[in-house]
């Protein structure tokens, strides 16, 4: 089997491609040969060391995806060799041969394609958790969403639009906006350009938002909270712009608001059903067109140190997906 290898912490540029023995799965396990592996921002954090999650190395990056049943684990039930299945799995994935537990599988219906079923556990499985068990979004509510032409941010949208939300995309060009606005956002909101409280206040008629989705950070978390309803939620997804920001609780003690961590990872630990469940929907609403499970680029495994720059550096639009060679 080949690998791409995390050896030593740094920038994608550092990663290398290994032959390794073709491993074997053990009890409650399964063999599967992955096609696609997608890729997400935060891959780019863990090979620097630089994300919660600190794997011992060498490790593979890639936390979700596609492929096919090679051999069983004993006591596994449920699947069939030569099945199609897409899971997730943090880290690890982007290698031709992958060992993984039974119960992180999905089987993968027939009407969806390889490159979506990578690509729609950690994304959309993040946004659906943040929108439907942190925020509890109602159809009718303003929903902004920072970022919203990258991978989480367009599965926020469409999730958030599928719920019946008004999505207010927020990002950093007129040429994003468009982008998200084709995916279920009904208004955009270019906050290079222009401010992002006001501007969100403008558009709710002054009321302000009743949930934002950040998965940017730095001064627009402020910002953003700022220009929330009462009694609105503010989601804490991720901090692409590289700082954690420091907010003022004075601001939450006056608007009644609430800011809610969404760490999807523990929440697939701790509420296996409810992620199973999310997973279902998810499933079920792409199957059916209301999500479209966008792929930005599909690079050879060769190329993963060009896939992760394009996402450190904020280019993707939607999904990039490692094809991976047999």
């Amino acid at each position: 089997m080949i690998a791409a290898l995390c050896e030593i912490h740094g920038p994608p540029e550092s990663l290398v491609l290994r032959e390794l023995p073709d491993p074997a799965p053990g009890p409650g396990e399964v063999l599967v040969a992955p096609n696609r592996v997608a890729l997400n921002f935060f891959d780019t954090l863990i090979i620097e060391n630089k994300y919660q999650l600190k794997p011992a190395l060498p490790f593979s990056p890639g936390g979700e995806f596609c492929g096919t049943v090679l051999a069983l684990g004993a006591g596994v039930d449920g699947f069939a060799i030569g099945q199609r299945v897409a899971g997730y799995c943090s880290y690890g994935a982007a290698r031709s041969r992958l060992v993984a537990p039974a119960s992180i599988l999905t089987s993968v219906p027939d009407n969806l394609s390889d490159d979506q079923a990578a690509g729609l556990f950690i994304t959309y499985g993040t946004s659906m958790y943040g929108l439907r068990q942190r925020a509890n979004l109602q159809k009718g509510e303003t929903l902004a969403v920072l970022g919203a032409s990258g991978g989480v941010g367009l599965a926020a949208v469409e999730i958030g639009a599928a719920m019946g939300a008004h999505v207010i995309a927020c990002a950093s060009s007129p040429e994003k906006l468009a982008f998200a606005q084709q995916y279920g956002a009904h208004e955009g909101l270019d906050y290079a350009r222009d401010d992002l409280k006001e501007g969100l206040k403008q558009r709710t008629g002054g009321k302000g938002v009743d949930c934002v989705y950040d998965a940017i950070g730095g001064a627009y978390s402020e910002a953003a909270l700022r220009a929330l309803a009462w009694k609105g939620r503010l989601l804490v997804v991720g901090f692409a712009a590289g700082e954690i920001p420091k907010i003022p609780l004075n601001l939450v003690l006056l608007k009644g608001c609430a800011i809610l961590g969404v760490y999807w990872g523990e929440f697939v630990k701790r509420e296996p059903q409810a992620h199973l469940e999310n997973m279902a929907q998810i499933f079920d609403w792409t199957a059916k067109g209301l999500l479209s499970a966008h792929v930005h680029a599909e690079l050879p495994l060769h190329d993963i140190a060009k896939a992760l720059t394009m996402l450190k550096e904020r280019k993707a639009q939607g999904k990039i997906v490692l094809s991976i060679p047999r």
